[in-house]
């Protein structure tokens, strides 16, 4: 009988493993066990080295092993007797041995681009965007004053653009985006579908965003990325409510993030190609002003993902967007009467009373968590550049690490711009969807951190599902407290209809919700809200701010009162008692409801004489 060793099968490489691997000699046979001791081999015809217990050529066997029957199955203890194997001469002409190690494939995540690859993530995707859309869609309730605020607005310029009916208030002298570009395709959505076409708008434009984000993070980094950043970013409050929310910042999100995919994708194309998110990023920027906090991120993106293909070439990259962009601004700006609303709603726009502290605790509690795993995933970044398992991985040329380290500030550092801006202005008023545009750019970053959380191979695959579900909680929690805070004003309007008509002047907390919902019977121009009035009275006397409201009631100004006890509490307490006792009024309805705060009512006076 003859003897054969057992050899080992090498197991699958891991590249992010700590320890280097301990002893032992390595070829394609396994490893090499040590003859036992005492053990000679016989000299003579007939009898030869039997395999596996010679050395291999060019290779001497390291002394002082001690006994591992893992490592060398036939190696014997020092305390053992040893006993020469009954071998059995074979032939000279058998050099080959008699069981091979086969091939095997390196280790999990291949380098190599698929079909099967393309596919599960692209259903992974496709699983994101669908939850995305149930939580956005789960959210109901009446429109919020900035919805009724511009689809009324888009209804009016659009009846202006195409009959040429004039307009009833200059919208672009106090709006915070252009009034002919989302208010107006707003509008040709809800004339055809109501508020919840508009919303599902909307929803679309969020839905484009994520996807997005997914393919230039995908350019970036990797498939397994993208999946984490896009699904972290598709729970956070602001894509949740944005997701469902008729006014223009979803559309400004979803140009911002068509514009930095087109600067990833172009990153290896000629350098004029990058021209293409000129444009888009200008077009953005008219659809809400404030996204021009974004567009250095933009720039120095195309600079960053420039460099690593085009060299010194990049910075010509980074200038070209950077004219072509200023020269459609100055050009829209100048051309336009849009300049004053740019004033007086960005950079002139009147500083808050919200404290700094208060500030940075609700964006902390709106994009916190995201943000921490973002600059986890930068420092992980920088200190280890591969995005991939596979050996070959370790081969190829990688980012230096002052590239990484830029690419991650950039990126982490673009989260902070909107809490410093509202910071600078004192005022939480739509920090929590600026928030979410922050979170767009630090989501790549994300993505990295949640797939070194989770590690090689999926190690630790609970720790990036705990991470993803505290997020989705938050995001759901904090997305239906925003959905309640205004009131339900279905009944106040069913009340109020019958009497509103073209020729009365009325007073509303909040005046956009009954023109927006009643605009066949009554304009914009018939209403006052409660700030800032100003009245000359029946004797010639001017008045100006509570004092108006006093004077105004006084005379009977008001065919119709319309007060939340919300919008602003103080003044609505003025005009409530400049009523009381007043015999130009009477109290037609007292509706209560219920919002995240807590209960309320709707007061309802009528004019009598």
């Amino acid at each position: 009988m003859s003897s054969r060793p057992e050899y080992y099968v090498p197991q699958p490489y891991d590249p992010y493993a700590d320890d280097e691997p301990q002893g032992g000699w390595f070829n394609s046979d396994g490893y090499v066990p040590r003859p036992p001791q005492g053990y000679e081999t016989p000299q003579g015809p007939g009898h030869e080295t039997p395999q596996g217990y010679g050395t291999p050529q060019g290779h001497d066997v390291p002394q002082g092993y001690d006994y591992d029957p893992r490592t060398y199955p036939y190696q014997q203890q020092d305390d053992r007797p040893a006993y020469a194997p009954h071998t059995v001469a074979e032939p000279a002409a058998s050099a080959e041995p008699g069981y091979t190690v086969p091939e095997t494939p390196e280790v999990g995540w291949d380098m190599a681009a698929s079909r099967r690859r393309a596919w599960v993530s692209r259903a992974v995707l496709l699983f994101v965007l669908a939850v995305q859309a149930v939580l956005s869609l789960r959210l109901s309730n009446t429109a919020f004053q900035d919805e009724a605020l511009y689809l009324a607005a888009g209804h009016a310029e659009l009846q202006h653009l195409l009959h040429g009916t004039p307009l009833p208030i200059d919208y672009a002298a106090y709006f915070s985006g252009s009034p002919q570009l989302y208010p107006v395709l707003a509008a040709v959505v809800d004339d055809r579908f109501g508020l919840t076409g508009a919303r599902l708008l909307s929803l679309a434009f969020m839905l484009g965003t994520t996807a997005l984000l997914y393919s230039f993070t995908r350019r970036l980094f990797n498939e397994r990325a993208a999946l984490a950043g896009a699904a972290l970013f598709a729970v956070v409050q602001s894509t949740v409510v944005m997701g469902y929310f008729a006014t223009y910042d979803a559309a400004a999100v979803f140009l911002l993030a068509l514009a930095t995919w087109i600067v990833v994708r172009t990153d290896r194309a000629p350098v004029a190609a990058v021209l293409l998110a000129a444009p888009v990023a200008a077009l953005a920027v008219g659809v809400k002003y404030a996204a021009a906090l974004y567009l250095p991120t933009i720039v120095v993106l195309a600079l960053l993902t420039g460099w690593p293909h085009k060299g010194g070439k990049a910075f010509l990259r980074m200038l070209l967007l950077a004219l072509g962009i200023g020269a459609l601004l100055a050009a829209g700006m100048y051309s336009t009467d849009l300049l004053a609303g740019v004033r007086q709603t960005t950079t002139n726009r009147d500083h808050g009373s919200d404290s700094a502290a208060f500030l940075l605790q609700r964006s902390a509690q709106w994009g916190g968590l995201m943000f921490l795993t973002a600059v986890g995933g930068a420092l992980s970044y920088v200190r280890r550049s591969r995005m991939n398992e596979s050996p070959i991985a370790q081969r190829l040329g990688n980012p230096g690490w002052r590239w990484r380290a830029l690419l991650g500030l950039v990126l982490c550092g673009t989260a902070l711009l909107a809490p410093a801006y509202q910071v600078h202005l004192g005022t939480v008023v739509s920090l929590f969807k600026h928030v979410g545009f922050g979170l767009l750019f630090a989501a790549p970053m994300a993505g990295v951190g949640v797939t070194r959380l989770i590690g090689a191979h999926f190690r630790y695959p609970q720790l990036g599902i705990m991470l993803w579900t505290a997020t989705l909680c938050l995001g759901i929690s904090q997305a239906d407290w925003r959905f309640g805070v205004w009131p339900d004003s279905s009944k106040m309007i069913q009340v109020i209809d019958s009497h509103v008509d073209r020729e009365g002047h009325y007073l509303a907390s909040t005046p956009e919700v009954p023109v927006y919902y009643l605009r066949e019977k009554t304009s914009h121009r018939q209403w006052q809200g409660v700030f800032a009035l100003e009245y000359t009275d029946k004797k010639g006397t001017y008045h100006k701010g509570d004092a108006a409201y006093r004077a105004a009631l006084r005379d009977g100004e008001f065919d119709l009162i319309v007060l939340d006890g919300l919008t602003n509490p103080r003044v609505d307490t003025v005009v409530a008692d400049a009523v009381k006792g007043n015999p130009h009024y009477r109290l037609l309805a007292d509706l209560p409801f219920r919002n995240s705060s807590g209960t309320g009512h709707y007061r309802i006076w009528v004019k009598t004489s």
